[in-house]
């Protein structure tokens, strides 16, 4: 009887607490009823049961949602496999088809049949196929000694491992099944997912980036916002609707499922759900893993891409060429490079050191009166580690961000080619010859100007030699010193002029006559060899520290879980599967300061500014709005939306996720965090994190007035 009053006693406050932060959690859906979350949902308004969200047997929502690409989420519109995402997800897409002449970043694409629709080489779209728990069959490998806890958590493990079930099971064969297998809580748990992927898709529709970027830069992690931020691809498939690469014949994806489309309208407490795959989160990190992430992660990548990005924007503006050739780099970079000056702001701002402070000292005492000896000891140990790694990850950081990030050219080695001419291997030495040309054009890809590099190395190659200590820098640095006198413009000016790879000419002098002393002479070739030198070095030293600090991990985040008993507690994000939800809610920034949770075409105006790439409105969309020609996706004001706000708990990954009302159907798609949400990926703050949404209402306006695409609206399952 006891231990049945415990059970009911617990049930409650896991419900009644869990409604106190309903807003925090990226939950797994496989463990929706067995952690109650699904009774959370429905106390915080959903009206759905857990197999309409995910039925490992059936249809549900979750088929209707996958990844798109390799970094963003897209959601199925239509039952011809129409999916709508980020404009920001799909840049590189359009980007990939943009040329000066047919300029789709300026002036959009909006394909008016399914023939016109641009194939898009290397775009995939990923269908969750199913999920299984395998955290017993880990652990028995480990209790069998076949592989250590460490290793039961590396990549290589968990991809042998994927094989070795898909192999077993009634999938292997399938066209397009791909297994993956990952850990959870640190190592706790282990779950295997099958992915179905699909290659053929097409580019539908993009909006002009005046309004899908509209703000751009100065906007980005801001509200109020007024971006018209999505794109639309299709999914293509043989006759028997199975992955297929591109052909003519392939047809759209018949789907099993997609989602409705609501332009009801929502208010102020609706309940909103967001179904995604959330890229990284670092939510159970100490104090001072806290201030490692802010001193040896943060800062340098600010410094670093700060100054790449000035380059580049010179350059852009200067060349519409380069303009196209960069700007899917350019919005990369800096968009986590804002990322990490808000993060670093608001972990100050919001307490987040106070916060983790405060966790800590109640792990402490759980940790004591449980007489738990390995709780008690797990934070202080993850300290002393994080004091001998963070000087390694803070130059780790810097090297990478420079010369893996930053600098493109540089990035070849012939060693095997160096050998066959030593050894007067004259076979392997043609085998070699005949794959330089190919090299030669990765490298000189239609999104590389050799000239727009070579000014950027100019600039990082002094700021990394200001940033790090001389005995802990590549060693092409001291050769540098040596035979330039510190000159790295001259250093620069002769690798991008005089290497192997620096041109055509130089490529082909090389290959008519390919010695031993061309290569152990060529700048590019040697710094090379001496950058990737040094990133084996830091990840050798670091190697061993993180492994230990990964068990530490798991110990404290068991212990973390426990603590919070009967309140359930969810995994770090790591690119899979997840469900959050929430309510459609403003805030207050700060003192005298409150923001309302949607806007309208009225800011856009407002915030028009024709001299100012990032605020150009349109002439066609602004005469829409003066005009109020929005038809019948307009507020009952008269007034047209376009982004609303939601206490959802998002992370990159999210992008291109649906937004969905109680009844499950479409109401936007998310696209950003505010800016004083920026900490978010390490604590979640219940007060001020926000996500921000693009209103499907928005989305459909644009479609149907800008882009003349009525026939995709006709696709689709509007709910008025």
């Amino acid at each position: 009887m006891n231990r049945l009053k415990f059970y009911l006693w617990a049930l409650v406050a896991l419900v009644m607490t869990g409604a106190a932060r309903a807003d925090e959690g990226m939950w797994l859906l496989q463990l929706m009823q067995q952690q109650h979350s699904i009774d959370m949902m429905k106390k915080q308004g959903l009206l759905l049961e857990a197999n309409e969200l995910y039925n490992p047997n059936g249809v549900s929502l979750k088929d209707a949602v996958g990844i798109f690409g390799g970094g963003c989420t897209g959601e199925i519109i239509s039952p011809e496999g129409l999916i709508l995402t980020n404009h920001h997800c799909g840049y590189d897409a359009i980007q990939q088809h943009s040329s000066v002449e047919h300029d789709y970043l300026t002036d959009g694409f909006w394909a008016t049949s399914k023939e016109k629709e641009l194939p898009t080489p290397g775009l995939k779209f990923t269908f969750i196929e199913r999920i299984v728990d395998i955290t017993d069959i880990v652990n028995k490998k480990i209790a069998d000694k076949e592989v250590s806890e460490v290793e039961a958590m590396s990549r290589n493990f968990m991809q042998k491992l994927a094989e070795e079930l898909y192999n077993q099971s009634d999938l292997k064969g399938k066209k397009g099944i791909v297994p993956q297998a990952l850990p959870f809580y640190a190592g706790n748990k282990f779950y295997l997912f099958f992915k179905k992927i699909y290659t053929d898709i097409r580019m539908v529709a993009a909006p002009p980036s005046s309004v899908g970027k509209f703000g751009g830069e100065t906007d980005n992690w801001m509200w109020p916002r007024h971006t018209g931020d999505f794109s639309m691809f299709r999914i293509y498939a043989d006759a028997n609707g199975e992955p297929a690469d591109y052909s003519a014949s392939n047809q759209p994806l018949k789907t099993k499922k997609f989602l409705k489309i609501s332009i009801k309208g929502l208010k102020g407490g609706d309940y909103a759900m967001i179904m995604g795959f959330p890229g990284s989160t670092s939510r159970y990190l100490t104090v001072s893993e806290v201030k490692k992430r802010m001193e040896a992660e943060n800062a340098p990548r600010i410094r670093i891409r700060g100054a790449r990005q000035d380059v580049l924007k010179e350059a852009m503006a200067a060349s519409d060429k380069v303009r196209i050739q960069y700007a899917s780099k350019y919005a990369r970079s800096s968009n986590y490079w804002k990322n990490s000056i808000g993060m670093n702001k608001a972990i100050i701002d919001n307490d987040v050191l106070g916060t983790k402070a405060a966790q800590e000292a109640k792990f402490a005492d759980f940790a004591k009166a449980n007489h738990q000896a390995d709780y008690a000891e797990v934070v202080n140990r993850i300290d002393k580690l994080v004091a001998k790694t963070s000087p390694l990850n803070y130059q780790f950081t810097c090297l990478t961000e420079v010369f893996f990030g930053g600098i493109e050219f540089g990035n070849v080695v012939l060693s095997t080619t160096r050998q066959a001419l030593e050894e007067k291997n004259d076979s392997l030495v043609k085998v070699q010859m005949s794959k330089l040309t190919k090299v030669f054009e990765e490298i000189h890809n239609k999104d590389y100007d050799h000239e727009v590099d070579r000014k950027v190395a100019k600039v990082l190659l002094p700021l990394y030699a200001e940033m790090v200590p001389a005995e802990q820098r590549p060693s092409i640095y001291k050769f540098i010193e040596d035979k330039y006198k510190g000159d790295y413009s001259r250093f620069v000016d002769d690798m991008y002029s005089q290497s192997i790879f620096a041109s055509k000419a130089n490529l082909e002098k090389f290959m008519k006559k390919p010695t031993v002393k061309a290569i152990d002479n060529d700048l590019a070739l040697m710094y090379c060899q001496s950058k990737y030198d040094k990133f084996n070095e830091l990840s050798k030293q670091l190697k061993n520290m993180d492994n230990e600090l990964a068990l530490l991990h798991k110990t404290y985040i068991r212990g973390l879980g426990e603590m919070k008993l009967p309140v359930p507690s969810y995994p770090d994000a790591n690119f899979t599967l997840r469900l959050t939800y929430g309510n459609v809610k403003p805030y207050d920034p700060k003192d005298g300061v409150h923001f309302n949770y949607y806007t309208t075409t009225k800011g856009i105006l407002e915030k028009e500014n024709p001299n100012d790439r990032e605020f150009v409105v349109p002439a066609k969309l602004k005469e829409l709005i003066l005009k109020k020609d929005y038809g019948r996706y307009a507020l009952p004001n008269g007034e047209m939306p376009v982004c609303f706000l939601s206490t959802n708990d998002i992370t990159g990954g999210n992008s291109g996720s649906p937004v969905l009302n109680a009844h499950g159907e479409l109401i936007g798609c998310a696209f950003d965090g505010n800016w004083e949400s920026l900490s978010g990926d390490i604590n979640f703050d219940n007060k001020l994190q926000r996500c921000i949404n693009l209103d499907i209402r928005y989305v459909l306006f644009i479609l149907e007035k800008l882009g003349n695409c009525g026939h995709l609206i006709n696709e689709m399952t509007i709910v008025e």
